[in-house]
């Protein structure tokens, strides 16, 4: 498996791709079989575990701690990644209303919350998950750096943030900006031509794609967009002679890989079979007319 590094920062290499676990509630598996999945993604070379405090109502980092509980040692071989600033209504929040929320309090308590709940005493990166239009950079910085000080933080980033916004955090951080997770898919291309990946080649910030099957939608075709971009990567697969479903699953990852800005597409499935026919996407290369070629699928237009 390869891995990416950032320049900015020896110490800090991810998997090329990563598990996300938003939907580790969902799966219906005991700790045992949690733990089984994780050291089946480990042995792959998938290290990069990502999370946030408010997945499964905020009982996912909960799940992925009770599995780790059972085999400690696995810790030392992951990249724990997750996120907070969002707050869901509801008892586990105590949030009247969903807002956001950067405050220096509400993101040491989430921080500290999220290392009880996963039983672990640092995680690899710590991400903003959301701008917060209330944000004070200055007051923000400070506690981030705190935590990184303390040793339950090592690296920061941030989710979902456009060039402005980041400049914005790291003009008070005396440390770097390593990561920022944003949606991209062959449906959702924008950050190709808006200047998030731009802004992440620049700095040598690593992009995490979310959603990079675009919500599933590329398998289900239902819409008109999906449906075209799927009959472009069903095309390409039977020319690739691979199979049909993998194959449409492969080319997407490998259309988001060969981008120069080195992308981690975040995959969050509990099915190892298919992860596994996901990993197959490193060893594919698109040549550029091919990459072009679902490019156009994918925005229904030509390039100019």
């Amino acid at each position: 498996m390869q891995r990416i590094h950032s320049s900015l920062n020896s110490d800090l290499s991810f998997s090329r791709i990563a598990f996300g676990l938003w939907r580790l509630t969902d799966w219906g598996y005991s700790p045992q079989q949690r733990l089984a999945l994780f050291e089946q993604m480990l042995d792959l070379g998938v290290t990069t575990f990502d999370l946030a405090d408010i997945y499964g109502d905020y009982r996912c980092e909960q799940f992925f701690g009770e599995a780790l509980k059972l085999k400690p040692a696995l810790r030392a071989r992951m990249e724990i990644v997750s996120k907070c600033s969002i707050r869901l209504a509801g008892a586990a929040s105590g949030a009247r209303i969903n807002h956001y929320d950067t405050s220096p309090q509400h993101v040491r308590s989430a921080v500290e919350t999220s290392l009880r709940d996963m039983g672990i005493e640092q995680m690899d990166l710590l991400l903003l998950h959301r701008p917060d239009p209330l944000m004070d950079a200055e007051a923000l910085a400070g506690v981030l750096e705190q935590l990184v000080a303390e040793g339950k933080v090592k690296h920061l980033g941030v989710s979902n943030y456009l060039p402005h916004q980041t400049e914005l955090l790291q003009s008070r951080l005396s440390q770097p900006l390593v990561a920022n997770q944003i949606e991209v898919s062959l449906l959702h291309s924008q950050p190709m031509f808006d200047g998030q990946l731009d802004h992440c080649q620049q700095h040598r910030v690593i992009p995490m794609a979310w959603s990079p099957f675009a919500g599933g939608r590329l398998f289900t075709g239902e819409d008109a967009d999906a449906a075209r971009v799927q009959q472009s990567l069903r095309a390409l697969s039977q020319t690739r002679g691979l199979a049909a479903d993998s194959g449409v699953m492969q080319l997407a990852l490998a259309w988001l890989l060969k981008h120069p800005a080195q992308m981690i597409p975040v995959l969050g499935s509990g099915n190892p079979e298919r992860l596994v026919a996901a990993l197959k996407a490193l060893d594919l290369e698109l040549d550029r007319e091919e990459w072009f070629e679902l490019l156009r699928a994918g925005r229904g237009r030509d390039v100019d």
